[in-house]
């Protein structure tokens, strides 16, 4: 699905409306250092959903999210005031997973690694259970062939009594 060209404008101007009115204007002793990472808009142009993340502990991401709340009537406003849509959409703010992601995918790269690491100290002294190469070659199959078809037609020469003519 291709997104529409006014949704994917609208949306990167939200976000820079937003991001620089954060920086200038709200004055939230709660506000932490806040990133506006995407925002999604709806088709319809009614909805807005800005993500964001914030460098710090739980608590400040709290009080970030409170500071949040509180300003969106205000950020709202700005919104509309600058991008002159005729219909402003309402502001939802969700704290971004990217972080909490990225961290877990580190974690398992960690793991992946490590896991590695020991397949290879194992394999550097392993040797084959049996030959090197447990499979015949092609040239063996065929005359290994020939022989069993040779000796089978001399047995049942012998069983009948007979020759082959």
């Amino acid at each position: 699905m291709t997104e529409n060209p006014r949704v994917r404008r609208l949306a990167h101007r939200i976000q820079q409306i937003v991001a620089t009115q954060l920086d200038t204007k709200v004055k939230d002793p709660r506000l932490g250092t806040v990133t506006v990472t995407d925002v999604r808009v709806t088709g319809d142009l009614q909805h807005a959903t800005v993500f964001y993340t914030v460098y710090g502990t739980d608590e400040e991401r709290e009080g970030t999210a409170a500071a949040l709340e509180s300003a969106k009537g205000m950020l709202r406003r700005e919104v509309g005031r600058e991008t002159g849509v005729r219909l402003t959409p309402t502001l939802e703010f969700i704290l971004d997973a990217i972080p909490e992601n990225a961290r877990s995918i580190e974690d398992l790269l960690v793991t992946a690694r490590t896991r590695d690491e020991d397949l290879a100290r194992t394999k550097e002294g392993a040797a084959f259970a049996g030959e090197e190469d447990p499979y015949r070659t092609p040239r063996e199959d065929i005359e290994d062939d020939l022989e069993d078809d040779s000796e089978e037609l001399d047995a049942d020469d012998e069983v009948r009594g007979g020759t082959t003519a």
